[in-house]
């Protein structure tokens, strides 16, 4: 008869992760007696971790001549102080290391940047290090490699101070916003181009109205006058670029071309050309005597509302609403670079009269770029919290830019302005 079978207990299946579970369950039991508190740290072993560590990292610079640490040595207890001397930073030293004389008080490592070793490196050069010297008075903390690391001095310069500035005059007399204005180079006069489709010219000095021109028939967006002759050109979301004779006060050229609004327009500063940019997304480049066009300069997606020009390649630079920045080839017509740094539209840009630079103006920030490369320089450390549609620059360092009803100035690249707001303009001294 045989006999009864014997009855298994079904094995449960166990995960992974059940079973480390278990095992580090099983390691706890043999090594820790109490369970959630950790095994009790051992001065051996960190004594040997803090030696190692120190030897990986400040091996280089243990090894100087016992004559630079006594002379150290001997001017720190001249001194009588227990304040760390400047220049040096202190750090605490390794458990062990207590003073017999005092007590509680601890050594610790002291960083001196004024030793210099006596070797050379690898090319030849002399080495830089720091110097490991023991003071008392420091606290019990953990060793910190940051601390140790060498402070490099700040690569911002100092702002000039500069007088605070005040309202100096306020000028009304348009009867729609102040969009462009335009100063001649004489500096007695400068004109400003506002949304009621009129043309008014100023005198500096008194502020008094000069002229007032009409022609356009939409508001008026950028102006710009002539070094070299009595010119004066407008252009205005008529599709339209005029060419005023300052001498008979009225229209002599208008170039046609444009498929939409015209928002920007510059002169080039040595040869007779005329560059403006619209919503079609074309910087258009113009003769100035034959109104022929001679160059359309496509390349942008949106709309181009800055640009400016300079005498050397990039001879032309233009923003845009695509938040790109680009460089011109004015003899072939053709992009030389592209700057993508920008979040959002580009709507003013500013080029230092003294320095290669220029400034750009976005709602994300305001951008400083190197010429001819165009490498990203910094940010402004000041961020202004609107949209800037207009900056100006100077010769003293002083950068002021115009935004929606507000106006912000800077002191760190050169840069000062009339800021226009509204229909009224005001004066800045």
């Amino acid at each position: 008869m045989p006999g009864a079978a014997i009855v298994m207990e079904p094995v449960e299946p166990q995960s992974l992760k059940k079973l480390s579970f278990k095992s580090l369950k099983r390691a706890l039991d043999l090594f820790s007696p109490l369970h959630g508190h950790y095994a009790p740290p051992d001065a051996e072993s960190k004594k040997r971790r803090m030696s190692y560590k120190i030897q990986a990292e400040y091996g280089a610079i243990k090894n100087l001549s016992s004559e630079e640490g006594r002379c150290s040595g001997l001017q720190d207890q001249g001194q009588q102080t227990t304040a760390t001397p400047s220049g040096l930073l202190a750090l605490p030293g390794t458990e062990g290391t207590q003073n017999k004389e005092k007590g509680t008080a601890q050594n610790a490592l002291v960083v001196s940047a004024s030793v210099q070793p006596k070797g050379l490196n690898d090319a030849g050069f002399p080495l830089r290090s720091s110097a490991l010297i023991s003071t008392p008075g420091s606290s019990d903390r953990n060793t910190s490699t940051s601390a140790l690391m060498e402070r490099i001095p700040s690569r911002w310069p100092r702002p000039v101070w500069r007088a605070p500035w005040k309202n100096y005059r306020v000028i009304s007399g348009h009867l729609g916003w102040v969009r462009s204005i335009a100063f001649d180079p004489s500096n007695t006069w400068f004109c400003t181009g506002s949304a009621d489709r009129t043309i008014k010219i100023w005198d500096v000095g008194t502020g008094r109205l000069k002229l007032t021109l009409t022609g356009h028939i939409e508001q008026i967006r950028g102006l710009a006058v002539s070094s070299q002759h009595t010119y004066m050109f407008s252009a205005g979301d008529d599709k339209l670029v005029k060419c005023w004779d300052l001498e008979q006060n009225k229209v002599i050229r208008s170039y046609h071309g444009h498929l939409s609004g015209v928002y920007c327009l510059a002169l080039h500063p040595t040869i007779n050309v005329l560059l403006t940019g619209g919503r079609d997304s074309v910087c258009r480049v113009w003769d100035i005597r034959s109104k022929m066009q001679i160059h359309a300069l496509s390349g942008h997606d949106n709309t181009v509302c800055s640009v400016f020009t300079r005498p050397t390649d990039p001879q032309v630079i233009t923003g845009s609403h695509d938040s790109t920045i680009k460089f011109w080839d004015l003899r072939y017509g053709k992009t030389m670079a592209t700057l993508t740094h920008h979040k959002k539209s580009v709507r003013a840009m500013a080029q230092h009269p003294k320095e290669h630079c220029f400034a750009s103006a976005s709602a994300d920030n305001i951008k400083k770029f190197s010429l001819p490369k165009g490498e990203f320089l910094h940010n402004m450390l000041s961020q202004q919290k609107t949209i800037i549609n207009a900056m100006a620059v100077n010769e003293d360092g002083v950068m002021a830019t115009g935004g929606m009803l507000q106006a912000q100035i800077f002191s760190i690249m050169g840069y000062t302005a009339i800021a226009g707001t509204w229909n009224v303009l005001v004066y800045f001294s």
